[in-house]
């Protein structure tokens, strides 16, 4: 509408996914997102009309086109130690590694639970590897120097805080050590209010990261996304940024809707062969938009802005 798109493409049938495409939903949005034999896989947070949250898995052929299962995949446990955690199934992270598929989604009190599958069939929950107050660690894709690491939001204290840590079985998490803090010579004014991680994507240039961010304004705030770049063997030292935001609502189904005037994203799908990077994304907490651009672009742009 008045904004100029910057690296990042809507698609032109935006929103690709609505409540409409359910029998009785009232939002779905935030969706953990990967390729599973050769097909798109979103992992889509569904608010039915009545009930609790739940997680619906949506395939396509083209990246646009959805056939979405009937019956949700994941829904809130409800016996065994973890169940009185798992209040809310939304907002999955997705990580690949090797021939498994780990998903990380909020719990009780800004907790996280760690699941796994292989086939989109059946899950494994593994445990609650957060504390309150770290919502949805996003999960490297393969380990460095032996270990498994994640990046963590806070929150409390200063909520544009990254930190990360690492693990030797995914369970039990230490070397806690700070990415970047508000009021460092890394805050990004487009998110000088909060900021959040996605799973990291491997580059040769280094470790890029979808984040959203949270600007606070005299009518409310606004999220919008953008990027950041992590060394490749010291992931806890941020070499690059975007210029800015990649993406931010300026579209009548960003501006309105449960969550107003936001654009949320739970990851990314990168194709290097294709020279692209896809972003399925929650718009207003009520539907799923697609954006898309070339990856050398986004890469060049955190570059550009190399943090030495």
């Amino acid at each position: 509408m008045y904004r100029k798109e910057f690296i990042m493409h809507r698609h032109v049938t935006n929103p690709i996914i609505t409540p409409l495409d359910f029998p009785d939903a009232d939002a779905v949005f935030n969706c953990g997102q990967t390729m599973f034999n050769g097909k798109t896989l979103l992992l889509l947070s569904v608010c039915p009309r009545e009930g609790r949250p739940c997680m619906h898995i949506a395939t396509s052929s083209d990246g646009v086109k959805f056939d979405i299962e009937p019956e949700p995949f994941i829904t809130p446990l409800t016996d065994g130690p973890l169940a009185c955690l798992d209040e809310w199934a939304i907002d999955p992270r997705i990580t690949r590694i090797d021939d498994t598929y780990y998903i990380v989604r909020p719990a009780y009190s800004c907790s996280a639970l760690l699941e796994k599958t292989t086939d989109w069939k059946t899950r494994e929950t593994i445990d609650c590897i957060a504390l309150p107050g770290n919502r949805v660690p996003c999960l490297f894709p393969e380990k460095i120097d032996g270990r498994y690491f994640i990046i963590n939001r806070m929150s409390f204290g200063a909520n544009s805080e990254l930190w990360i840590s690492s693990s030797s079985d995914l369970v039990d998490w230490g070397r806690h050590r700070l990415i970047q803090g508000t009021g460092t010579p890394y805050s990004v004014v487009w998110a000088n209010l909060k900021i959040g991680p996605t799973p990291p994507v491997k580059t040769p240039d280094g470790w890029l990261v979808i984040i959203h961010g949270v600007i606070p304004y005299a009518g409310g705030s606004r999220y919008s996304l953008g990027a950041i770049m992590l060394d490749l063997k010291n992931p806890s030292r941020m070499i690059g940024k975007s210029s800015g935001w990649i993406l931010t609502p300026d579209e009548p189904y960003e501006f309105m809707g449960n969550c107003q005037n936001t654009i949320f994203s739970c990851g990314c799908i990168a194709e290097p062969e294709k020279d692209l990077i896809r972003i399925y994304y929650g718009a207003a907490d009520t539907c799923i938009g697609l954006a898309s651009g070339k990856l050398s672009e986004l890469i060049a742009d955190c570059m550009k802005n190399r943090i030495p």
